[in-house]
């Protein structure tokens, strides 16, 4: 793992150590809110230039794992989401709109990092992240109408704007970008978006937590209340991969793959999106923070799970077929 990926846990703690901190003083806190939308859009630029999108075709090339995938990421983890916030989460409904952003957006990003500690087929895991991407920018939307709408919390030109100011915008200026430069240019101006990328998250996050402090310590118990149903959400993902990858004949890598892609989430398209579709709303973006907090130490405790599925002959196919 390189130096800054292991440390992407502390470098967002930190910020919202550090922007809590300056949440007491005036200007920081009046100000910063106004600097959250650029380094969004700054880093889903950094995201979008990073993803190659013309090799979308690729994560049709092993339909099964493909499949699966999508079936557990956007079919049964919506589902299962939405029943644990719905139950766990119930006497906040900002909270549980939080929790389900942050469960329905598969990670695009630091999944592959536990890959391959895991062990699993990186480049197969790497194909599926077009698609992912894709698909949780055209399903947010749809969700969170379907499940969220008659809560009067939805403001449909504000779900509107904010896809075009942190989703078009960017990805539009990605691809100009692309097709502008030749290819030496272009790999250096995705290296350093890509090595800038948890930078701009981090003062985006620092601006959250200075610009909203008070609230934050006003709904504490609220906030934290997330790690329960994340906690279960883990537990029970982990059970499933292992169950499903059994039943369809997966290999090891494989099955460590698909454990990866499914469990990680932390997309920074749902903060993007929840801090522009919920004005007013800011303990959905706060909760969207919170929750990879505890989702990186669990996803290092899974990689090591899988290695011990592997190495203990527990599922033969598993451990046969590596």
């Amino acid at each position: 793992m390189d130096l800054i990926e292991k440390l992407e846990p502390i470098i967002i703690f930190s910020a919202v150590v550090i922007g809590l901190i300056f949440s007491n003083i005036d200007i920081i806190a009046q100000n910063s809110e106004y600097l959250i939308n650029i380094f969004l859009c700054l880093m889903l630029y950094g995201l979008f230039l990073e993803v190659p999108l013309n090799e979308l075709k690729d994560s049709f090339k092993n339909v099964k794992f493909t499949s699966t995938s999508l079936i557990i990421n956007f079919i049964w983890t919506p589902l299962f989401g939405y029943f644990l916030g719905s139950l766990f989460l119930k006497g906040n409904l900002d909270i549980v709109i939080g929790f389900f952003m942050l469960i329905l957006t598969p990670c695009t990003d630091w999944y592959l990092v536990f890959t391959k500690m895991a062990k699993g087929d990186v480049k197969l895991s790497l194909s599926i992240l077009p698609i992912n991407l894709v698909l949780q920018i055209i399903l947010l939307p749809i969700y969170l109408v379907i499940f969220f709408s008659s809560a009067n919390t939805m403001d449909y030109s504000q779900l509107a704007y904010s896809l075009l100011i942190v989703i078009v915008i960017p990805f539009i200026a990605a691809q100009i970008t692309k097709f502008i430069l030749n290819s030496e240019l272009k790999e250096n101006a995705t290296e350093l978006f890509t090595n800038l990328q948890i930078w701009f998250l981090s003062l985006a996050v620092f601006c959250i937590f200075a610009s909203q402090g008070g609230l934050l310590f006003n709904n504490l118990n609220s906030v934290v209340s997330i790690f329960i149903p994340l906690i279960i959400f883990f537990g029970v993902n982990v059970i499933i991969d292992l169950l499903v990858s059994e039943k369809v004949n997966f290999s090891y890598s494989e099955y460590a793959s698909l454990t990866m892609t499914t469990l990680a989430r932390n997309s920074p398209l749902a903060l993007a999106i929840a801090i522009n579709s919920f004005p007013g709303h800011e303990l959905i973006s706060i909760a969207l923070v919170i929750g990879p907090l505890i989702e990186l130490p669990v996803l290092y405790i899974v990689s090591k799970f899988c290695l011990w599925v592997k190495n203990s002959g527990l599922f033969f196919v598993c451990n046969n077929l590596f």
